[in-house]
């Protein structure tokens, strides 16, 4: 993993990961991501895997694992979204027998049945505040201490964890606790969103195409240059999970991937052509942060202009259209109060 190339065994290669784990890319950015999750394997350190919905967190915490001294430990993810206040205590760190009504037995909990291996906590931001104090002590003290018993127990674990939050601002608004944020970001790595890695799309196309034909014994689809374009240009809010569903859904249903419907912003004047260069203007920029879903930088790109002459420009027509009942500070607001 210490260079690119190495970082994403190729289809078919002894060496790849298990059959539902997803090609990793040669982003730039993926590389550094891959290059910092080795040093996290050999370190076997806390590592905070962030990231948008679908862009593969598990799989980078799988690929931590694999590639650690624990490979041959169990690895154990948990949902932390679905942890109840109630029972998560025992599930995460055991009881013991007649602890509490219905414990008929004993029971190990998530951290003692993966002594010597990896915990990983998929959404560890909506994990219960009642809970956060003792997931704390675990990664100070490793040690738990199971319900009904009055006597901690050594715990020898990895514990790696992945969010979609933004862990800082919860820390900010009292939802998630400060020092377990820390302890939690020994090493952060940020896993960027697929549009971020257009140049990578092609690679899965062909990953996933390979994978979906083999699986339901159909020929392999190969996009032409207009479809390979359409792909690119989409934004994928899904991300990588949802690439993969359009392909396996077309072989599924035995025909072409269709990209899912985008309808057009409702802020952005459809009568064009007109003659107002203003109007030109607005309408260009409103339908290039509309296509980059409103990332100034990308939006920059498409219109041929520097990120900085971008903003010039959107300055300049706020004050423009300040007053106006269908201002750009309005569609400006309009536009971040769409989910992303």
């Amino acid at each position: 993993m210490a260079n690119q190339s190495s970082i994403a065994p190729s289809v078919g290669s002894p060496s790849r990961l298990e059959s539902d784990d997803w090609v990793l890319g040669r982003n730039v950015s993926v590389g550094q991501v891959a290059r910092h999750a080795q040093r996290a394997a050999a370190a076997e350190c806390t590592v905070l895997i962030s990231g948008e919905t679908g862009t593969g967190k598990e799989l980078w915490g799988r690929l931590i694992h694999q590639r650690g001294a624990r490979a041959n430990k169990p690895f154990i993810p948990v949902n932390c979204a679905a942890l109840t206040v109630t029972l998560a205590e025992s599930q995460m760190f055991g009881h013991e027998r007649g602890s509490f009504t219905g414990a008929a037995g004993r029971s190990l909990g998530v951290f003692r049945a993966a002594e010597g291996g990896t915990v990983f906590l998929d959404e560890v931001g909506e994990m219960p505040l009642e809970l956060q104090p003792k997931l704390l002590r675990v990664l100070q003290e490793r040690e738990v201490t199971p319900v009904g018993s009055a006597q901690p127990v050594g715990v020898d674990v990895q514990i790696l964890a992945a969010t979609n939050r933004d862990l800082e601002q919860d820390v900010a608004e009292g939802r998630f606790r400060e020092d377990l944020y820390y302890r939690l970001n020994m090493v952060e790595l940020r896993v960027p969103p697929l549009r971020d890695r257009v140049e990578d799309i092609p690679e899965f196309i062909e990953f996933f195409s390979r994978r979906f034909s083999e699986r339901y014994g159909r020929p392999l689809w190969k996009p032409d240059a207009e479809m390979l374009k359409r792909f690119c240009e989409y934004p994928w809010p899904g991300n990588v999970r949802q690439l993969s569903h359009v392909i396996e859904q077309s072989y599924v249903l035995d025909c072409s991937p269709n990209l899912p419907h985008v309808e057009p912003p409702s802020h952005v004047d459809a009568t064009l052509p007109f003659m107002d260069l203003s109007r030109l203007r607005l309408a260009a920029i409103q339908q290039a942060l509309a296509t980059t879903r409103g990332h100034k930088g990308r939006a920059a790109r498409l219109l041929g202009v520097h990120a900085n002459t971008l903003t010039r420009m959107l300055a300049q027509m706020e004050e423009e259209q300040a007053g106006s009942s269908t201002s750009w500070r309005a569609d400006r607001r309009l536009r971040r109060s769409k989910p992303r």
